[in-house]
């Protein structure tokens, strides 16, 4: 399966899902005009891979800013994530967020208590 590689822009974050190792990443902003058209790319290329069964996903999330639509598309991809992990994968979420955020680290704990069969941590550290 062909890797997913897309640049940043003032409103999208920089995407890097590579299937073959099962690393998947999100750094920047996100705050699309339509983040549906933005994220229906990626929703569907994971719907798409076959990963092994019994194999490991590593998903890092570094998102310094996003609006309440991305909020939704976000909440799909980690639902896609945490099916995987419902069959078989382990999935570990890692949810980067400025210390000084409330708002980011409440929606990581959100996360965790949302989907439960991701193992979800939480990162303080500087979201750049």
């Amino acid at each position: 399966m062909q890797n997913l590689v897309i640049a940043a822009t003032e409103s999208t974050p920089d995407v890097n899902f590579d299937f073959e190792t099962g690393q998947f990443a999100l750094r920047g902003e996100s705050w699309p005009e339509n983040a549906a058209a933005f994220y229906r790319p990626l929703l569907d290329a994971l719907e798409s891979w076959k990963p092994e069964n019994g194999g490991q996903a590593e998903v890092n999330i570094a998102l310094r800013y996003f609006n309440s639509s991305s909020t939704k598309m976000l909440f799909s991809l980690f639902d896609l994530f945490n099916q995987l992990a419902q069959n078989g994968q382990t999935v570990e979420l890692n949810w980067f967020f400025d210390e000084e955020d409330d708002v980011s680290e409440e929606f990581g704990q959100e996360l965790a208590l949302d989907f439960t069969d991701l193992q979800v941590n939480l990162r303080a550290e500087l979201v750049s």
